[in-house]
């Protein structure tokens, strides 16, 4: 799931915790809600922890110069 996609899971549970009124027998709206917002801010903090390392991981190597050589017998 990438941030796009963690985005909309805060979003429903802001929804349904902030502006739904509805009323199910067995089921808190409020706290699946909540519990799609912890989720989703969850998932957003991880991407953005991963694509950190990556970018980080990414510039390492950015500095370094390789020299090839290649030496042909010549017949």
């Amino acid at each position: 799931m990438g941030i796009g996609g963690c985005i909309i899971v805060f979003a429903i549970g802001a929804i349904l915790t902030f502006g739904v009124d509805w009323h199910m027998s067995g089921v808190n709206v409020d706290v699946v809600g909540i519990v799609l917002m912890a989720a989703g801010l969850l998932g957003l903090v991880t991407y953005a922890s991963v694509f950190r390392r990556r970018r980080m991981l990414g510039r390492a190597g950015a500095d370094e110069v390789v020299e090839e050589r290649r030496y042909y017998d010549g017949r």
